[in-house]
């Protein structure tokens, strides 16, 4: 028998024209899944990418595999029946800002709270690109929009944190054109046994153009951005010199300068499995703290599938086989002459 034959990147890519407006983040991140796709080693018909309303939801049209096009919020739904229906497939979910946190605000708390084998990718622009721009749940404070011409005054939704705050079992963080940190994180999210749920920062240039300059730009990225490494303290800066130090007074993380008596034995060494440690990383926003780019969080539990699965089988052993016949004619009765 023939060894299957090894996938590419262009394998992954569909004769469908790729439209988003020029320069837009989601080109990046397409790219990115795309050549992440053959190393999984996973047959193209065993993936699914499911997606709901906004610039983001074009995604199932760019990807040469089986995947749907569902409604606005609502792919967490339609992702869960689909791994519910079939296990074997590998079931990523698409979806933004407004889709995940607004509208499906709802759908994402539950399918991470029930922990179900999905790999979420949420694309976070702070801001409605399809719909022309109006301010969404992750817009900063002072954004004016079209439906905040004075600037908003709604304090943002960290993400992060709301994933975390569902119980989500996998968290992480990535920027849309940092191409390879990004591909690592979508694999130890496929490799993640229940719910991943990846926050992906991706420019907006329309609407939200520049808006993570700050972290993206290689003049700064070194003093805004805190790179994860399970194990690791948490060290960043242009010399490596700076670090997070939990502070025992405050009970909050604090950031120093190695040097005078500071050594890295003294830092936070980042820990996934550590779910407060994770909640204070993810809280982290400048301009006082780097933000961490990485992943946050894992610690694997029992899937939701697994667990239907595993009720189904127990049910079935102890109940007798069933009669359709017979259940169809219980209860009250009656013939008509």
């Amino acid at each position: 028998m023939n060894a299957p034959e090894k996938l590419t990147l262009k394998d992954f890519e569909t004769d469908q024209e790729v439209r988003w407006c020029p320069g837009c983040g989601d080109y990046a991140i397409l790219k990115a899944v795309q050549k992440t796709m053959p190393e999984l080693d996973v047959p193209r018909e065993n993936h699914v990418f499911i997606s709901g309303i906004g610039c983001s939801s074009r995604f199932p049209y760019y990807m040469e595999t089986y995947g749907f096009h569902t409604i606005h919020g609502r792919a967490p739904a339609i992702a869960t029946g689909t791994k519910l229906a079939n296990p074997e497939l590998s079931v990523w979910v698409v979806t933004g800002d407004g889709d995940g946190l607004s509208i499906g605000g709802n759908h994402m708390l539950h399918v991470l709270r029930r922990n179900v084998d999905l790999q979420i990718l949420l694309f976070n622009n702070e801001i409605y690109g399809l719909t022309k721009g109006q301010y969404s749940p992750t817009s900063k404070v002072g954004t004016k929009s079209p439906s905040t011409p004075d600037g908003s005054v709604d304090l943002p939704l960290s993400p992060c944190v709301v994933a975390l705050g569902a119980n989500a079992r996998f968290v992480a963080r990535s920027i849309d054109t940092d191409l390879k940190p990004l591909g690592e994180v979508l694999k130890r999210a496929h490799e993640h046994k229940g719910a991943s749920f990846v926050e992906i920062y991706q420019n907006c240039p329309v609407y939200n153009d520049g808006v993570f300059d700050y972290i993206k730009d290689k003049k700064s990225a070194a003093e805004s951005r805190l790179i994860l490494e399970h194990g690791k303290p948490l060290v960043f800066g242009k010399e490596g010199d700076k670090g997070l130090r939990f502070n025992a007074r405050s009970m909050q993380l604090e950031v120093v300068t190695l040097g005078d008596g500071i050594t890295e034995d003294d830092l936070v060494v980042h820990d996934e499995t550590n779910k407060v440690l994770a909640q204070m990383l993810a809280s982290l926003r400048g301009p006082d703290f780097p933000e961490p780019v990485g992943v946050i969080y894992c610690n694997p539990a029992e899937s939701y599938v697994d667990s239907v699965h595993d009720q189904r089988i127990s049910v079935r052993e102890v109940k007798s086989k069933p009669d359709m016949n017979a259940l169809l004619r219980a209860g009250h009765t009656w013939t008509v002459a």
